[in-house]
């Protein structure tokens, strides 16, 4: 008889021994992947539905980003930015145009996006609002998830980001998410920006209320403070539309996105505004050795064109109909509430059955990807490429894992 040797328990064991735990990883090590499905090194698939929390929004290896990555590859991948180099325009172009913004200033991460609008909302404070130096305050929410640098786990509400890393970086209210009358009592003087998530991903997958965002348009305007929106997994067609807070038809005075922005091929983020707000920085005073990169903006004009026809963000839409559906028929049934919007959705478990943690140890043993957060909740993500019938067979067999615990 032929003894099958794995490879996964050994590749497991030398990720643990020679890196950092600052990850609690499934037991996956994924080799290969295309479109939604994803093959570990032992060749099993599964169905991704966490999709890089939503850096994958347009699947494993799109052909068109993975042709425009090569291309750019065989000629020209790095500059720095001291120099202009001939795919910067069209990215920048393309993508204040989606926008419907005048500017566009090109980072790498989510947390040097973020950190980019903190920097440039307290310059516009200062200079075009006129707050004193020193003063600028940002309000911003609880539960809140922006990335972990230390000004950023400043204003994190999650010990776990949080603990341990002080001192921390002062300027900053956190009120209740959701919650428009204490959003608008912190706003005071010296308030310079509110920067907010329109829907809250780490939190699991957190809607606010029908109105909320339309409430705080019009705080910031009356009270001359920018409505900055990060949209880093929101937005670029996850939620059906190409950002989130459009559904509540609102304009952010700052969008920060991130993640789709690389195709799931090279980090890639950025804030767009327009001239009057990106407008105070000036040379020297911000900046990033790879941030607008030849390759990265090559990447980023095709993202720009998947999102430019609305396929993407109707296709997110129809679908998101028919998993939300099957999810809450899940509920009574193991699940206690479901959340979300588009091809998107927190799933909250009874605890009583299981934690979120082991439904996805279970999940990914009938091979479906997903991850928890906060405990009991799952957050569920798949590519906007998944099919119907991909999309059926993973709410089948989230009903059966779930009719397994319960048993």
């Amino acid at each position: 008889m032929t003894t099958v040797e794995f490879r996964t328990p050994s590749a497991l064991a030398e990720a643990e021994r020679y890196t950092a735990h600052n990850y609690h990883p499934l037991p996956v090590v994924v080799a290969d992947a295309e479109g939604a499905w994803v093959t570990d090194v032992d060749g099993r698939r599964y169905l991704d539905f966490l999709a890089g929390y939503s850096a994958l929004n347009f699947g494993h290896r799109h052909p068109a980003l993975v042709a425009a990555a090569h291309a750019q590859l065989d000629r020209l991948t790095l500059t720095s930015r001291a120099f202009v180099h001939n795919q910067f325009a069209a990215f920048c172009r393309g993508l204040a145009q989606l926008c419907r913004k005048d500017l566009v200033l090109p980072m790498n991460t989510g947390a040097e996006a973020v950190e980019t609008a903190i920097k440039v909302a307290r310059k516009w404070g200062y200079q075009v609002k006129g707050v004193p130096d020193g003063r600028a305050n940002i309000v911003v929410a609880e539960n809140n998830f922006h990335g972990r640098t230390t000004t950023i786990v400043s204003f994190s509400t999650d010990p776990d980001a949080r603990n341990d890393f002080g001192p921390y970086t002062p300027g900053f209210t956190v009120v209740p998410y959701g919650d428009l009358d204490a959003l608008t009592a912190a706003i005071d003087e010296h308030t310079v920006a509110v920067l907010l998530e329109p829907i809250q991903g780490e939190a699991g997958v957190l809607v606010p209320p029908a109105g909320y965002f339309a409430g705080v348009r019009e705080a910031c305007t009356e009270r001359n403070v920018l409505l900055i929106a990060d949209e880093i997994q929101s937005g670029l067609g996850r939620t059906g539309r190409t950002f989130a807070i459009e559904h509540e038809d609102v304009v952010p005075d700052m969008y920060v996105l991130g993640k789709a922005l690389g195709g799931g091929i090279v980090p890639v983020s950025a804030v767009a505004a327009n001239s009057d707000v990106l407008g105070v920085l000036k040379p020297g005073e911000h900046g990033s050795t790879f941030g607008g990169n030849p390759l990265a903006c090559a990447v980023g004009v095709e993202v720009v064109k998947l999102l430019e026809s609305g396929d993407f963000q109707r296709r997110s839409a129809e679908l998101g109909e028919r998993l939300h559906a099957g999810l809450r028929a899940l509920i009574g049934h193991g699940v206690l509430a479901v959340r979300g919007r588009g091809l998107w959705a927190g799933v909250d478990i009874d605890p009583a059955l299981m934690t979120g943690r082991q439904a996805c140890e279970r999940l990914a043993e009938h091979g479906v990807l997903a991850k928890d957060t906060h405990g009991s909740t799952i957050r569920l993500a798949p590519p906007l490429v998944v099919s119907e019938a991909d999309l059926d067979h993973a709410i089948a067999v989230f009903a059966k894992v779930l009719e397994e615990a319960a048993a």
